[in-house]
């Protein structure tokens, strides 16, 4: 009788790990790409097509503060960016080709959101990343320090 129960309890282990072993996978979402500046992980949607570029983080209400956009380009080239449609603050730090930061700004979100207002790279930029407003300066983020990205991240090229 004995170990009847051990058996069954054995198989009641079993079947419990195997469930939520299976509930565990289902749960898993993708991690998505990163961008590493100072030890600080920004985790990002990719901007890749003109048209992404162009609407951006417009309408977005919120970002955590570990999440953000990195704008992929096919070449480095002084880059412009505003705050067309933006209803949150955001950083943006320009990344040039030799991923090292080239410049930084703080965007205040405009009352009109109309993007009147130019952030410029001032000097040829690959990549730029925008992250809630105050979150590069949390990090100790500024310019000459170098970026990593996570492999999922394509090179635009």
């Amino acid at each position: 009788m004995r170990a009847n129960r051990h058996l069954w309890a054995c198989l009641l282990v079993t079947c419990a790990a195997a469930t939520m072993a299976g509930l565990g996978c289902r749960d898993r979402r993708p991690v998505p790409p990163g961008v590493t500046i100072n030890g600080k992980t920004w985790f990002v949607d990719l901007a890749t097509t003109p048209d992404r570029q162009f609407v951006g983080l417009s309408g977005r209400d919120h970002l955590a503060d570990n999440e953000g956009m990195l704008f992929i380009f096919p070449r480095a080239e002084v880059l412009d960016f505003c705050m067309r449609g933006c209803v949150i603050s955001l950083d943006v730090a320009f990344i040039g080709e030799d991923m090292r930061v080239v410049k930084t700004h703080t965007m205040p979100e405009e009352s009109d959101h109309i993007g009147k207002v130019l952030y410029s790279s001032d000097v040829p930029a690959r990549w730029a990343l925008e992250v809630p407003a105050g979150s590069l300066a949390r990090a100790g983020v500024k310019v000459g320090d170098p970026v990593t990205f996570s492999r999922d991240v394509p090179s635009g090229r």
